[in-house]
């Protein structure tokens, strides 16, 4: 394979090199959202370099989800808004990755979940409005239609606990468990749905919509405590059959 030439590696550089400036200038608010940057002739000029190393930069930013283009005689290049569902995404197929790869181990797992879910839940039983608890209530009753397929199950299993999170009026928690739910819950459901109770599951987020309902968290943390301790119940069992498998798949060969 042919070695890049010297000029364009200096070019690369360059490029990261004013797009970690202008992230950091973005992140610490000294460009604020939907401002428009300065043109490409201006930033080349600022840091002295040329328009296609400015233009390297922006598409490095733009990557990030931290700008934007716009057509138009009142187009630019814009600071996008910060967005909690983007973030989330990007951190998500990360975290995806090392479930797969068993750098997240069960026990783990687990541990996190139970530390993040217990204090979500006795958030929302103190602060959620009358919307939060119909939120959940709705993604109860979506479990009811006797035809959704395991990965509309795993979906609405994901909503109910965003739901949650949502009903904790706290925007960084909220963040957290947009990336765990959004990642373990599939991750763990993909290896175990074989053994789970749906109906199982069912009752148990019942309980803890219950337990909000009532604003009592004490029983919102011990039904909580329930549904994650069954779940892992569940994906040991499905970890053990695996684990079985595989020899006579092997032997089979």
């Amino acid at each position: 394979m042919e070695e890049a030439r010297p000029e364009i590696r200096a070019t690369k550089s360059l490029a990261h090199q004013i797009a970690t400036t202008l992230q950091q200038e973005i992140v610490q608010g000294e460009l604020s959202v939907a401002e428009r940057l300065p043109s490409e002739a201006e930033m080349a000029k600022r840091f002295g370099v040329s328009q296609p190393t400015v233009r390297e930069a922006l598409k490095i930013l733009a990557a990030k989800k931290l700008v934007r283009s716009k057509r138009g005689p009142n187009g630019g290049v814009f600071v996008n808004a910060p967005s909690l569902t983007a973030a989330s995404q990007m951190l998500q197929e990360m975290t995806t990755w090392f479930v797969g790869l068993g750098v997240f181990g069960l026990s783990e797992i687990v541990e996190a979940r139970l530390l993040l879910g217990r204090t979500c839940v006795q958030l929302a039983a103190e602060r959620a409005a009358e919307e939060d608890l119909a939120t959940i209530e709705s993604t109860l009753e979506a479990f009811e239609r006797s035809d959704i397929s395991d990965e509309e199950f795993c979906r609405l299993d994901v909503a109910f606990h965003h739901a949650i999170a949502q009903a904790t009026g706290n925007n960084e928690l909220r963040f957290i468990m947009l990336v765990v739910n959004d990642s373990l819950i599939p991750a763990t459901n993909m290896i175990s749905f074989r053994f789970r109770e749906r109906g199982r599951v069912v009752a148990l987020h019942s309980d803890i919509l219950d337990a909000l309902r009532a604003r009592d968290g004490a029983a919102a943390i011990a039904a909580f405590e329930e549904l994650i301790a069954y779940q892992s119940s569940v994906y040991e069992k499905a970890l053990a059959a695996r684990q079985g498998e595989a020899p006579q798949k092997q032997g089979s060969l």
